[in-house]
């Protein structure tokens, strides 16, 4: 058949030339819309605004919403729009969160263990249809999904934005890149169990294999690279900290990902591999649990972002949680979150910058909003700056400060609202009263 089928790449759709002719001669003008047709706009009056951009709280705002965007911020409300009274409520961005895995049951959740042998890919797209509702009625409006089996993130982030089922806008990772026998791969198994897995599947080992599977996760959906450069706490056979990949192979993944316009997160738990990928031009780190001074030093340096995860840390360093894992990563677990605790502090201390993530998946989805009380707790943020590390800094990780972060005009309507100060009691923020995601009401009235 001649000509280009429908489709989309990258946000972009494209038409066959005779589609897209009839599709010119069949539209009217843009300025002949009905009233049906006319962009719904809603006043949100809300009681007390933090716009996530770090300035002090405003009482008695108006949020003005054209369609899926905000048109204005002030104090009048339009003739003839729909008011929703949140005057009782204090109002927030739509909240991120920069590491998560949507599709990825949490442990003690059925048999965590063996699951990647007992249950498929179209089982873990279902996991994640069923997670992106928790995770958006917990009032994250945007994540960014580092790490899915089989591209299950890239149907899953498609169908979201198709309107096939409820959840948030998704950055895509595909699978993520590592090693042979290292954190990203399946280990633990007897040989010839399970099929080796390659490039596509993101195990890679050198430069050359490495610009294969960073082309194939890219030619499948990714929007984002995550490579484990060393070793972590729920893959059997590494330390915990261990290097992964070595100077020459973190330089290929950063150029290739760059040339292809994709961001690198790298996941590094030991000192020597944050500096080594830090110092290779990756974008972020995530977790960081061994964080050093120099790693600080060498993180403010190169501008790198640190998504440090302590939920997942509590999760597999504290007693209940290392309780529900192998002695083997509960030995890591518990190392790694004594570290961590010193980590993010050092961090905070030497001005890193924090962007809010999670590892939802490690833990239940929809409990994200826990983070924002770890960081304060352990991290010595303020509360302010633990709301902006969930707002516009993770929107400057991800790339989307355009269009997410803070309640601005232009920006997609995406906000949350809790009932009381969370500049007072940061744990308000695990109990939104209202998430709105591009004009549309998901919890609330």
């Amino acid at each position: 058949m001649g000509g280009r089928a429908v489709g989309r790449s990258g946000g972009r759709q494209f038409l066959c030339p005779a589609l897209a002719a009839l599709a010119l001669l069949t539209a009217g003008p843009p300025d002949r819309l009905t009233a049906q047709q006319q962009p719904l706009v809603i006043a949100i009056r809300a009681g007390t605004l933090i716009d996530g951009r770090g300035g002090a709280p405003v009482r008695n705002a108006v949020i003005v919403i054209r369609g899926d965007r905000i048109e204005s911020v002030g104090t009048t409300v339009p003739q003839g729009a729909r008011v929703i009274d949140l005057s009782r409520a204090t109002v927030l961005p739509g909240l991120i969160d920069a590491h998560v895995h949507l599709s990825m049951r949490p442990i003690g959740e059925g048999d965590w263990v063996n699951s990647g042998t007992r249950e498929s890919i179209a089982d873990d797209a279902l996991f994640g249809a069923r997670n992106a509702r928790l995770t958006l009625q917990a009032g994250f409006t945007t994540v960014r999904n580092v790490g899915a089996r089989g591209f299950a993130d890239v149907s899953l982030r498609n169908a979201i934005n198709a309107g096939i089922v409820p959840g948030p806008r998704m950055i895509t990772g595909g699978n993520s890149l590592g090693i042979s026998g290292g954190h990203c791969d399946d280990n633990g198994y007897a040989p010839y169990a399970l099929r080796e897995a390659g490039p596509l599947e993101g195990i890679a080992n050198g430069p050359e294999q490495i610009r294969e599977a960073i082309r194939l996760q890219v030619k499948y959906g990714a929007d984002v690279i995550k490579i484990c450069a060393t070793g972590g706490v729920l893959s059997q056979g590494d330390a915990v900290g261990v290097r992964q990949y070595d100077d020459e192979e973190l330089r290929a993944v950063v150029q290739t990902a760059h040339f292809m316009e994709r961001r690198v997160a790298a996941h590094a738990h030991g000192a020597e591999g944050i500096i080594a990928a830090s110092r290779a031009g990756v974008n972020s780190i995530e977790h960081g649990s061994f964080l050093t001074d120099e790693g600080a030093r060498v993180m403010v340096e190169h501008q790198t972002w640190l998504v440090p995860t302590l939920m997942a840390g509590f999760m597999v360093g504290s007693d209940s949680g290392s309780a529900r894992l192998p002695p083997w990563a509960a030995v890591k677990g518990r190392a790694a979150w004594a570290a961590s605790q010193q980590g993010i502090r050092r961090a905070v201390a030497a001005g890193v910058r924090i962007a809010l993530g999670t590892d939802a998946g490690v833990f239940p989805h929809g409990t994200n909003g826990r983070e924002f009380e770890l960081l304060v707790r352990f991290g010595g943020m303020t509360p302010m700056q633990a709301i902006q590390a969930g707002t516009t800094s993770a929107a400057s990780l991800l790339g989307w400060e355009r269009d997410v972060g803070s309640i601005e005009a232009g920006k997609f309507a995406d906000l949350v609202a809790v009932d009381g100060d969370p500049l007072a009691d940061i744990s308000l923020l695990q109990r939104p009263s209202f998430v709105m995601k591009g004009g549309e009401v998901f919890v609330g009235r």
